[in-house]
């Protein structure tokens, strides 16, 4: 955790930028995982390409699934419920975990890609 025991927060504009490499093109290595942890009619609403979606109704039963060595950028749509998930695996051992500031909400003020409607196939799910 960061100094005085603030939780680790990124911008949606900085966590944008480590998902995508200068060049435009998926970046190779340690490519952080964007978690969303709203529930299911909120992602298909709106999210973010390449989220993975985790609602936090059925966080306690996945969390032990996700990865210990990439980042993690956790978003909800304003930065409540992905605050108390990045504190929770903070506190389980996680190291790379980072609150999105401002959630959903701020990812679309700043004009940053969305999709909306019905998911595609795979569309939320893990990586293989």
């Amino acid at each position: 955790m960061e100094p005085g025991g603030a939780l680790p927060t990124l911008g949606v504009v900085h966590a944008d930028a480590a998902r995508t490499a200068p060049d435009g093109t998926r970046a190779q290595t340690a490519t952080p995982i964007l978690l969303d942890v709203r529930e299911r009619h909120e992602f298909v609403a709106v999210r973010v390409p390449g989220a993975l979606l985790c609602p936090t109704s059925s966080f306690l039963l996945r969390f032990s699934e996700l990865p210990r060595d990439r980042p993690i950028h956790v978003i909800c749509h304003t930065g409540s419920r992905s605050a108390a998930v990045t504190s929770f695996l903070l506190r389980n051992g996680w190291t790379q975990v980072y609150n999105v500031a401002g959630g959903m909400d701020a990812w679309e003020r700043a004009g940053l890609e969305v999709r909306r409607g019905p998911l595609a196939p795979g569309e939320g799910d893990p990586p293989d």
